[in-house]
């Protein structure tokens, strides 16, 4: 199809420009080449030098080798450049294919996408669109495949803290962040579920900026807050910019992100953190919700401690982190003093009061991250990670101390009751297995028991001989 110029439409004579423009360039150096002898002709040129056969073939030549010269010139400016553009395009076109398919964004990088904006023309402003698109096609690619990693791994995890370290790593990595946090809300309160390369990052969760960001359900962007601060090896310093980010579910607050960089965050990177805080809100509702169907499913309904099943699971958990990082472990096996004769006097239901009187004392009086399994009956396990044998034998003379100083109201009367205890610690009881130890602290309650009641044996005492009735610690010398 052949249409002239007009009012700017443009001028094709061929399915090809450069072949257009040659046409063109030839046909005008012809025309100028026939007209040029009449020209010079009516400047005062006598006719017989400007009018002959030769001067016109002279002219006609001339105008040739304009044209010639004029499209070698098009072809090194303009179609060196159109080649390039096109080569570029055809790069970008595999290297997005590349990261659609396997997520590698390594290579789209301004060295191999982009093209040289060199000249204030149309050339130029070319160059800066292609830029442009290329850079927004990118950052839709990378945003994409960062949501499908970071949905792969969450998948992977049902525990929240597991679930949370993950995604604290792909948010780090997707947004190039120097340090990050994750916050979570339980128990009417802000936690720390995750952090990496942060200093001091338990301070955080009564940090005025992270809890109005948690309350308004919203995000922040702050440059270098105080209260944070990075640890790269052993250099510790302010991050240049911060991101804060709500994590919600149905309009309620889960918890927050926390994002710190030596640079200035780019705003892809902020719309990114915006867009993967919404896979992590539903990820991390489901982890709440499934870890309170675990603990419900795990806890006694009467002491509202572990059951025996799950916290026999926990110990064997804790077991094996003890020998995989060669940190202390402590157990201790409870059993009430008399246990039967309450039952028998009194009724089971003020044995039921005793037992949950008696479960929320020593919940009271162990440290936060330690278990509490109502092992048997009337027996409870205590499971203290990163405890000796003489701390534990000291926590369980407090609880054996509190227990006997206090009574148990079970309608018109009040109960006394006491507590023997039996500790074992690894790796002080070289065992192979959690049971094991178990075992050990079961031997060491039952020399208690045999020892008068009311008492805390060790297991290292208990091997020397030692066997003085109503001893408060038997504790190795």
């Amino acid at each position: 199809m052949r249409w002239l110029v007009f009012r700017g439409l443009p001028l094709r004579l061929t399915r090809s420009v450069f072949r257009d423009l040659a046409i063109l360039m030839v046909g005008f150096g012809l025309l100028v080449g026939m007209v040029f002898p009449y020209a010079v002709h009516r400047m005062g040129v006598p006719k017989e030098h400007v009018l002959s056969v030769r001067f016109h073939l002279y002219c006609l030549l001339a105008g040739l080798i304009v044209a010639g010269m004029n499209m070698l010139i098009a072809n090194g400016v303009v179609r060196s450049r159109l080649r390039l553009v096109a080569g570029r395009l055809k790069d970008v076109r595999a290297r997005l294919e590349r990261i659609k398919q396997e997520g590698d964004t390594s290579g789209c990088d301004p060295e191999h996408c982009f093209l040289p904006v060199d000249s204030d023309d149309e050339l130029g402003e070319t160059s800066e669109a292609f830029n442009q698109m290329a850079r927004a096609l990118g950052d839709a690619l990378r945003t994409n495949t960062a949501v499908r990693r970071l949905a792969e791994r969450l998948v992977e995890q049902l525990r929240m803290e597991e679930m949370a370290r993950a995604a604290l790593d792909q948010l780090i990595e997707h947004t190039l962040s120097s340090g990050g946090a994750v916050l979570l809300a339980r128990e009417g309160q802000l936690q720390l579920a995750a952090a990496r390369g942060l200093a001091r990052p338990e301070a955080l969760t009564t940090h005025p900026e992270v809890c109005r960001v948690f309350e308004r359900l919203d995000g922040a962007r702050i440059e270098v807050p105080a209260g944070v601060v990075l640890d790269r090896v052993l250099a510790q310093f302010p991050p240049r910019e911060v991101l804060m980010q709500a994590v919600s579910h149905h309009g309620r607050a889960i918890g927050v992100v926390l994002l710190a960089s030596d640079r200035s965050y780019r705003e892809e990177e902020v719309r990114r953190l915006r867009l993967l805080s919404r896979p992590l809100a539903l990820a991390f509702h489901n982890a709440l919700a499934y870890e309170e169907m675990e603990r419900v499913a795990a806890l006694d309904g009467l002491t509202g401690c572990y059951n025996r099943r799950f916290g026999l699971n926990r110990l064997r958990e804790e077991f094996a982190r003890a020998r995989r990082m060669d940190a202390p472990l402590a157990v201790i096996l409870f059993d009430i003093d008399h246990f039967k004769s309450i039952n028998d006097t009194w009724g089971h239901l003020a044995g039921d009061r005793v037992l949950a009187s008696l479960a929320r004392q020593i919940r009271l009086s162990v440290r936060q991250g330690d278990l509490l399994v109502r092992y048997g009956g009337e027996e409870f396990l205590a499971v203290l990670p990163f405890a000796g044998e003489e701390e534990a034998a000291k926590a369980a003379e407090r609880i054996r101390e509190t227990v006997g100083a206090s009574a148990v109201p079970c309608g018109s009367v009040s109960l006394n009751v006491t507590l023997s205890a039996g500790v074992a610690a690894w790796p002080q009881q070289e065992v192979e297995t959690e049971v094991e130890l178990v075992d050990l602290a079961d031997a060491a309650l039952y020399h208690a028991k045999r020892s008068g009641r009311n008492c805390v044996i060790c297991r290292s005492a208990m091997l020397q001989g030692d066997r003085r009735p109503n001893a408060a610690l038997y504790l190795k010398a």
